[in-house]
């Protein structure tokens, strides 16, 4: 095969088996440290989670109700890894992404109310094993294109057989109506061969605000059923 080549393709050949030899070479390299980060950030993962559905249950008997409907984890794809390392121009080590990137692990928790949010966002901060990195509240300052959610990111600590590691996990908290909205967006954001895109955004924003005034108004009437409730059982105490 090599006779049937030019002199420039031989060495182009010979380059791609270089560089083909050196990747499965970095990949050996860095495999198992790698392997060994993700199972870290799934554990962070599931220590936060498992907090949340412990709150749940708490809360659930204090307000006779459960302020979380679900709790969601998401692990970073490594392409999505490597891509956000690249354009942040960090280099592209195990290293580099325990300390330069913060949603590797990422928790979502969806929330019946607004009021929900801060509540739970409040009473996992206040443990004492959960450390406050960084806060970013796009409920009281939605995102231009309407977006609006709780993002918090905090440290956790995970014990391992010889040592304790503080991970980092992303918290995002929804309402149910923001994360249907935010669902929505992303799949739109997505499409190839959007017609009039100024329009769709126009209809997302003014979808975003009309979300935010159901949600105020459904948690009026669970306040007002709730103090009804509360007045009619006083009422038969006495």
């Amino acid at each position: 095969m090599m006779e049937l080549l030019s002199s420039a393709q031989v060495e182009q050949f010979l380059e791609a088996k270089l560089a083909d030899r050196e990747i499965a070479g970095l990949i050996q390299q860095f495999a198992l440290p790698y392997r060994e980060l993700m199972a870290y950030y799934r554990c962070a993962m599931m220590e936060v989670s498992e907090k949340f559905h412990v709150l749940n249950e708490e809360m659930s008997l204090q307000y006779d109700r459960n302020p979380i409907e679900t709790v969601k984890t998401r692990l970073k794809s490594p392409e999505s890894i490597v891509e956000k390392l690249q354009r942040r121009g960090y280099p592209l080590s195990v290293e580099s992404i325990e300390a330069n990137l913060n949603d590797v692990a990422g928790v979502r928790v969806i929330c019946s109310y607004t009021s929900d949010i801060y509540m739970l966002a409040d009473a996992l901060t206040r443990q004492d094993d959960i450390l406050l990195i960084q806060r970013k509240d796009y409920i009281e300052n939605p995102k231009p294109n309407g977006y609006r959610s709780l993002h918090l990111i905090v440290g956790v600590p995970i014990f391992l057989r010889s040592e304790k590691k503080i991970m980092k996990v992303e918290v995002q908290f929804r309402t149910i109506s923001m994360d249907f909205w935010a669902s929505l967006e992303h799949k739109i954001r997505y499409k190839k061969n959007l017609p009039t895109v100024a329009d769709l955004e126009r209809e997302l924003f003014e979808c975003a605000v009309l979300s935010a005034e159901l949600e105020n108004r459904m948690e009026r009437i669970q306040k007002m059923a709730d103090c009804y409730l509360n007045d009619s059982g006083k009422e038969k105490k006495t």
